[in-house]
């Protein structure tokens, strides 16, 4: 047998393994990290969704103008449409076999929680 003929076929599906191997567990990865960043900041935002339904308006503001409280609710902002994007990223990834198709539903998902973040983070930041 000439494995001289099939070692270049070998290594061309190798190299396309590794570069989709290694874009699926990047995914994979960051979803896992997302996952457990907000896991923690969840109870800073059940904390603020408690105080903007029983608390007077001005409690609410005084509690959100802390840094500390900022901070957490703006990582939460920014990890939960990161975490929303990538996830249905690969939905869409999965599922759509058309990869122009893909391309463009991703773009769009990727456009549209772009917009909701940067519309959510103007908003408290506005509000304070």
């Amino acid at each position: 047998m000439d494995f001289h003929l099939i070692k270049p076929m070998i290594n061309k599906i190798a190299v396309f393994g590794n570069s989709t191997t290694k874009s699926a567990t990047q995914h994979w990865l960051m979803q896992r990290i997302t996952a457990v960043i907000l896991i923690p900041l969840s109870f800073q935002l059940i904390v603020f969704l408690d105080l903007c339904m029983n608390a007077p308006y001005q409690q609410t503001v005084d509690w959100l103008q802390s840094p500390l409280n900022r901070l957490c609710i703006g990582v939460w902002l920014l990890a939960v449409f990161y975490h929303a994007a990538i996830g249905l990223q690969v939905v869409i990834e999965d599922y759509v076999a058309d990869q122009g198709l893909q391309a463009k539903l991703i773009k769009a998902i990727n456009l549209s929680f772009l917009f909701l973040m940067v519309a959510a983070l103007f908003f408290m930041f506005r509000v304070i």
